[in-house]
C-alpha cells in the first residue's frame, strides 16, 4: 500500500503462535494490496479503473469497499471521494480498514492486547508487554523528529491524514484542486477505516472541516493543526505528556 506497517503483540504467548499471528496479519495485508493497489496495474481497483473489471465480477471485499465509500462520499457531503484525483482511489479508506481488520481478527486469535500501525494509522487494544497502555505520538507537521501531541489508551483506533509527507496530495473534490488550510487532522474513534475516511475529508474540507469535526457525535474526537500552527483538539481527546 505505498506504506510501512508495523505490528507489536503483547500478550505472553508462545513464540510460535507470535510468529504465526504475525504471519497471519502481514499475509491479510499483503492480500489488501494486491487488490487494492493504485501502483500495481494487475490489482483490482486499477483493472476497474481501466474499465477491465465489472464490478460484479470484483471480490466480495472490494464491492464491500466501495460501498462503504459511496456511504463515507454521502456522509461527508462529497468530501471523501474515491474519484477525487480523476481516477479510482479508495486508499482514504482502505489502508484504515485493513488494518483494523487485522486487528479484529487478532483479537478473535486470542490475542487481544496489540498495536497495528499502518503509516501512521494506528490501531491499539488491551495493554503493552508491561502492562501500560499504549501511549501514540502524533507527528509534529514541520518536525519529523518531534510530536505535536501524545495520545493514550486501551482501544484506540487513530488516523492522521497530513501534507507533511507527501505534499498537498488530498483534492478538494469541489474545486478538483488539492486542499489547502490545514496541515494535519487527526481522527480518533472506535473504527480505523471511518477514522481514516473523516481525517481524509476534514483535510479535503480544508478550515471548514473544524467545524464539521466539531459535530461528529461521540465517540468521535480530534486534533488539527492548521497552515498557521495553530493546535485545536477535542475537549475529550485522551492527551497525555
Amino acid at each position: 500500500m505505498g506504506t510501512a506497517i508495523s505490528l507489536d503483540l503483547a500478550d505472553d504467548l508462545p513464540a510460535a503462535t507470535l510468529h504465526e499471528l504475525a504471519e497471519r496479519t502481514f499475509a491479510w495485508l499483503r492480500e489488501v494490496d494486491a487488490r487494492f493497489s493504485t501502483y500495481r496495474e494487475d490489482s483490482e481497483v486499477c483493472r476497474l479503473d481501466r474499465g477491465e473489471l465489472p464490478l460484479a465480477e470484483a471480490s466480495a471485499d472490494v464491492r464491500a469497499v466501495l460501498e462503504r465509500c459511496a456511504d463515507l462520499w454521502t456522509g461527508t457531503d462529497g468530501f471523501f471521494d474515491a474519484y477525487a484525483t480523476g481516477r479510482l482511489d479508495p486508499s482514504g479508506y482502505v489502508k484504515g480498514w485493513a488494518a483494523q481488520v487485522a486487528s479484529d481478527r487478532l483479537v478473535a486469535a486470542g490475542a487481544p492486547n496489540h498495536c497495528v500501525n499502518a503509516g501512521g494509522d494506528v490501531r491499539v487494544r488491551g495493554h503493552t508487554a508491561t502492562g501500560d497502555p499504549w501511549r501514540i505520538g502524533v507527528r509534529h507537521p514541520w518536525d519529523p523528529a518531534a510530536t505535536c501531541l501524545v495520545l493514550t489508551g486501551a482501544d484506540l483506533a487513530v488516523a492522521t491524514s497530513g501534507v507533511y509527507e507527501r505534499g498537498h496530495h488530498v483534492v478538494d473534490p469541489r474545486r478538483g484542486t488539492p486542499a489547502v488550510g490545514l496541515r494535519s487532522v487527526t481522527v480518533v474513534g472506535p473504527d480505523l477505516g471511518i477514522a481514516d475516511a473523516y481525517a481524509t475529508a476534514a483535510v479535503a474540507m480544508g478550515e471548514p472541516g473544524i467545524a464539521w469535526l466539531d459535530g461528529l457525535p461521540a465517540p468521535w474526537r480530534h486534533a488539527v493543526v492548521t497552515e498557521d500552527a495553530r493546535l485545536l483538539h477535542s475537549r475529550a481527546l485522551p492527551v497525555t505528556t
